[in-house]
C-alpha cells in the first residue's frame, strides 16, 4: 500500500482504516505518509481523521459490550473482551501519533484517545463495584482497558 501524500488519497486511507480494512496495513500507510498542513486541508484531514477514530471507538464498545453480555459469567470470557478492548484503544492511540501530524495535533489527539480509554476504565470499575464477589472487579483492575 503507498504512503498517503494528497488529501484524496488520505481520505481513502481513513475511509479503510474507519471500515477496519486491513489494519496493520492500513497503519503501516498512515504512519509512512506525508500531508500539506495548511489551512482548509488541516481542518479537513482532522475532521476525516477524528470522525474515523471515534467511530471505531463507538463499534469497540458496542463489540464489548456484545462480547460481555455472551459472556455468561466466564472469566475467560470476559479477560478475552477487556483485551479486544486494549488492543483496540491501543490501535487507536497509535493512529492518532502519526508523525505526519504537528506536535500540537499529535499530542491532542493521543489525549483524546487516552482519556476515553481512562473513562472507560473508570466505567468499568465503577459497574463491577456492584458484583459483591469481588471477581468482576478483579478481572477489570488485572485487565485495563488503559494500559498502553
Amino acid at each position: 500500500m503507498t504512503a498517503p501524500q494528497t488529501y484524496a488519497e488520505w481520505s481513502a486511507l481513513l475511509e479503510r482504516f474507519q471500515r477496519r480494512e486491513k489494519d496493520e496495513e492500513t497503519l503501516d500507510a498512515m504512519r509512512r505518509g506525508t500531508v500539506a498542513w495548511q489551512s482548509g486541508v488541516a481542518e479537513r484531514f482532522s475532521k476525516k481523521l477524528i470522525d474515523a477514530v471515534n467511530a471505531r471507538m463507538n463499534a469497540a464498545s458496542d463489540r464489548f459490550q456484545r462480547d460481555l453480555s455472551h459472556a455468561r459469567g466466564s472469566d475467560g470470557e470476559v479477560v478475552r473482551a477487556l483485551l479486544a478492548l486494549r488492543r483496540e484503544m491501543s490501535f487507536l492511540y497509535s493512529a492518532v501519533s502519526l508523525p505526519a501530524l504537528p506536535e500540537r495535533e499529535r499530542t491532542q489527539y493521543a489525549a483524546l484517545v487516552r482519556e476515553q480509554a481512562d473513562n472507560m476504565q473508570k466505567s468499568l470499575e465503577d459497574s463491577a463495584r456492584t458484583d459483591r464477589s469481588g471477581k468482576m472487579a478483579s478481572l477489570v483492575r488485572n485487565n485495563k482497558v488503559n494500559a498502553f
